[in-house]
């Protein structure tokens, strides 16, 4: 174990694109209720959900990595395990590239780690607020009311579709980059998630210095569909990784 890690670990859970903290509110509850954790609390996003983009601040991965260091340092939290479900995973692994040692230990589920110009131009493409409202009513309501404290749900696609074509332009994570990243990483790829590779998560574990990657078999990519528990193991099985000093 690290001299700076702390003997009991605390946990941070983040949220993915247009997530809020409340939605991930069932995994902090879960983690909490296993009573292991010096602290439990998710971090939410600027721009997302009730939280407010400062003006002139970038809608970008690289701001919303500094929002998640800022949050662990204003917690006073050293060394932290961090949960990033979905882009939640790509921007906790960008903080410990930007910040080495602000994290204790990363788990990621559904997070896409390879990005090119078609992968995220599909991806965008699928973001048109137009076309939600009319196609997918109950989903534009759930949105709308998840993102009413920041600037409307509409906002909130647009300005993430061109965070992703942004992404696909310049990825901010290469698998040279992650060679940087030197605490223990556990990427967990959904069975059922046809929206992110398995191999692309192996590819990644393999440039990572302390990384495994792992399927799970029958989980679907949304977070509202997946077994908690299954997220407790592994935040667990990380947690204990650090406790040993492995």
């Amino acid at each position: 174990m690290s001299p700076s890690q702390p003997l009991v670990p605390s946990v941070v859970v983040l949220h993915g694109a247009l997530g809020s903290a409340a939605q991930m509110q069932p995994v902090v509850e879960a983690l909490r209720a296993q009573r292991r954790y010096a602290e439990v609390r998710a971090v939410e996003l600027p721009g997302h959900g009730h939280t407010t983009l400062a003006a002139q601040t970038a809608f970008d991965l690289r701001t919303f990595a500094l929002a998640l260091q800022s949050a662990i340092h204003d917690a006073g939290l050293v060394r932290p395990v961090v949960f990033g479900y979905s882009m939640g995973g790509y921007v906790a692994l960008l903080l410990e590239h930007l910040a080495p040692g602000t994290i204790g230990g990363i788990v990621t589920l559904g997070t896409m780690l390879h990005w090119t110009p078609t992968i995220a131009a599909a991806v965008a493409s699928r973001l048109d607020p137009q076309v939600i409202s009319a196609k997918l009513p109950a989903y534009a309501a759930a949105l709308a009311a998840r993102h009413d404290g920041a600037g409307g749900w509409e906002q909130v696609l647009t300005r993430t579709a061109g965070l992703l074509r942004d992404l696909g332009d310049e990825p901010l994570l290469t698998n040279t980059l992650f060679g940087s990243i030197h605490c223990p990483v556990h990427l967990l790829v959904g069975g059922r998630d046809e929206s992110v590779s398995l191999d692309d998560a192996v590819t990644a574990a393999a440039h990572l210095p302390r990384a495994r990657a792992s399927l799970l078999p029958d989980v679907p990519h949304p977070i509202e569909q997946v077994d908690v528990q299954l997220v407790c193991n592994e935040v667990s099985d990380l947690a204990s990784q650090l406790i040993s000093g492995d």
